[in-house]
């Protein structure tokens, strides 16, 4: 079977992608921004499941819009997310994307406390300068970044939790719908640190319009 291949300048093939997105999803019930961060994960994952399993609280975009135009910092559960969000267009507001499951200091403080790295990072980490925390691995890391935003004062920071996996993946991101008032998830297994780094992304190029 010959393979054709489309005629396609680079500077044009994320606006292709998200024109077939769109025509493929057709007729739904999504408000622009949201349809904009469903349409940067499905064009990061090719799985347009995603339409039907992503939940946002209301007033969820706006807020991680405004975090991000505030200068606030996003702090999140492992590297590969962090690798994935565009910094340049994050910095041109003064925030930072912050990671600290690599530090040592946090590597210990975890093995005396029997917790995961990630748990530990967001745990010793999310303060009033986060206002996005963004997990796209660790279920531990969303369940105490549930429990740590629902103690602090004030503003509450976006809870962008996307763990994947089959050991309390799914179950982290119901409590997340069920405790916490500030988030966007995707029910079930499916998740990952590039859904997680595309949510944050479409945020930031919201921010930007």
């Amino acid at each position: 079977m010959a393979v054709t291949l489309q005629d396609i300048a680079p500077a044009d093939i994320e606006a292709e992608s998200f024109r077939i997105i769109a025509g493929e999803i057709g007729d739904h019930s999504f408000d622009p921004l949201t349809f904009k961060v469903v349409q940067r994960v499905i064009h990061a994952t090719g799985d347009f499941s995603f339409a039907e399993n992503m939940r946002f609280s209301p007033g969820a975009i706006e807020a991680g819009i405004k975090a991000i135009r505030d200068g606030k910092n996003i702090l999140t559960d492992v590297t590969m997310v962090a690798a994935g969000i565009s910094k340049a267009l994050l910095n041109k507001y003064g925030g930072e994307v912050i990671c600290k499951v690599a530090d040592p200091v946090v590597a210990e403080a975890a093995k005396n406390a029997t917790k995961t790295r990630s748990e530990m990072a967001i745990s010793m980490n999310l303060d009033d300068s986060i206002g996005i925390v963004a997990m796209g691995n660790a279920p531990t890391a969303l369940v105490q970044a549930i429990r740590t935003s629902a103690e602090m004062k004030g503003v509450k920071p976006l809870l962008v939790g996307v763990p994947v996996g089959f050991v309390n993946a799914a179950e982290s991101k119901a409590l997340l719908v069920e405790q916490n008032s500030c988030y966007i998830t995707s029910l079930g297994r499916k998740g990952g640190s590039p859904v997680a780094a595309a949510i944050v992304n479409a945020l930031i190029r919201l921010a930007a319009e």
